[in-house]
């Protein structure tokens, strides 16, 4: 095959294929559709039969704000193709948006540094795990990567020939990534100033994206609108967003636990084995870690306090109180480690551990004892893998930076990444999901930093 263009539309054919293989694999052997899943899947169903959006009661249908409208809306249209339970059409639609992801990569890269580094991350998207795994899942992560995705390449398509129908897509981009994750606003205040400025800082400059700025951020807050109006009509509460802890009003919250819990919890194993199970499971005292109590009367209190909440698996204000009490007294005592250390630790559990949640495995995969030696190796291949990703982005931002031409959409990629990261230091669950948003980008970075020479592409 002598025609270059020829050869790249073959191998690039080649790598869609074969990324939709591995998410087919996906698909039949690790689909995850009980959970969030399942809860999205009541919410649309009854919105589109009953009109409510909500949850199914004994007394009828009860209205809910826990979740922004995007995913149910998806997963509405999918219904309303494919049948109203069939939730794995849906996978099979989101195998298509994320293989649309691959491409919007490949095409970012390219305008990188070229077709070489369009290919290249091109297959390393196609062949993603990380990003792959999330196709099985009726969860928001997929259609989030697209959106995100979308986002930076429709920015330096803008960047490049400022038009207004890159504004309107950018916009819709946005908006929808938005109304799938509200943490993905901060998608929006990295691509917003970068719209802005990014064609220079002068004032000339400035003005002629004034008004295409100010649009595209209209159009990121106007589906928002009748959200909120939505929110404060049922629950009479200025909610444009669903909030931290995912209740609705007048639902309580132990908050007292999950103070108590950011003092002691770092990894994945301790969000499943103690956070999810609160508030309806049993809850195992042997899996604390040491951590967990800084004296032998915190440990006989925790282990007080564990047996009462064991005794209904309900929280209550008893328990509430007692953990609460655990939490002051822990946090008085080390506040260093309970707003700084641990947060940092945290999130580097998020960011380097082995990322792929759906493979059956301990969740301890680091204790040999626990894993057989297969599994050992996939998570230390699946470690290896994301931890290789981040150092090779790290290269090819590098060599980006001296591109000025590109320095916009570079700086709103490392906005992003700093603003999430911040953010992720909040939470008190670590969940490597959290971090998948970055894995676009270090693929489109990869590629470019195993590209020599990169080539300017005007």
């Amino acid at each position: 095959m002598t025609n270059p263009r020829g050869r790249v539309l073959f191998w690039s054919i080649v790598a869609l294929f074969a990324g939709a293989l591995l998410r087919a694999y996906c698909i039949r052997h690790y689909p995850q559709l009980q959970g969030d899943p399942q809860l999205y899947a009541e919410v649309i169903r009854n919105w589109m039969t009953r009109g409510v959006y909500g949850f199914t009661q004994e007394f009828g249908v009860r209205p809910t704000l826990i979740r922004l409208p995007g995913y149910p809306i998806f997963l509405g249209i999918c219904f309303w193709l494919f049948g109203m339970d069939n939730l794995r059409a849906a996978l099979w639609v989101q195998v298509a948006f994320d293989l649309m992801t691959c491409g919007l990569l490949a095409l970012l890269a390219r305008r990188f540094a070229g077709e070489r580094a369009a290919i290249t991350a091109l297959w390393l998207a196609a062949l993603c795990p990380f990003m792959a795994e999330f196709t099985a899942a009726g969860l928001t992560e997929t259609l989030t990567l697209f959106c995100t995705v979308l986002a930076f390449w429709v920015l330096q398509r803008w960047l490049d020939t400022p038009q207004w129908r890159w504004v309107v897509v950018l916009g819709a981009a946005l908006a929808y990534a938005i109304l799938l994750r509200p943490d993905q606003g901060l998608l929006a205040a990295a691509v917003l100033p970068a719209m802005l400025v990014g064609r220079g800082f002068r004032l000339p400059q400035v003005k002629g994206t004034i008004v295409p700025t100010a649009a595209c951020a209209l159009l990121v807050v106007l589906p928002l609108v009748p959200w909120t109006i939505r929110n404060y009509r049922v629950f009479h509460v200025l909610q444009p967003l669903a909030p931290r802890y995912a209740n609705d009003p007048g639902e309580p919250n132990p908050y007292g636990f999950q103070r108590w819990y950011r003092t002691w919890a770092i990894d994945y194993a301790s969000t499943e084995d103690i956070y999810w199970d609160y508030d309806g499971d049993a809850l195992d005292f042997a899996t604390l870690p040491t951590r967990a109590f800084d004296s032998p009367k915190q440990y006989r209190e925790t282990a007080a306090v564990f047996a009462l909440y064991n005794q209904t698996k309900r929280n209550s204000p008893e328990v509430d109180a007692r953990f609460a009490a655990l939490a002051e007294e822990r946090v008085r005592a080390h506040p260093v480690r309970y707003y700084l250390l641990l947060p940092i630790a945290r999130l580097g559990n998020m960011l380097l551990r082995p990322r792929v949640d759906w493979l059956p495995g301990p969740l301890r995969w680091w204790r040999w004892s626990e894993s057989s030696p297969l599994q050992f190796g996939r998570a230390l291949f699946l470690g290896t893998l994301n931890l290789v990703l981040i150092v090779f982005a790290a290269v090819g931002a590098w060599r980006l930076k001296t591109r000025p031409e590109l320095r916009p959409i570079l700086l709103a990629m490392l906005a992003y990444g700093v603003l999430r990261c911040a953010l992720l230091l909040t939470v008190d669950n670590s969940e490597p999901r959290y971090t998948v948003e970055f894995v676009p980008l270090w693929i489109v970075l990869t590629g470019v930093a195993l590209t020599r020479p990169p080539v300017v592409i005007g």
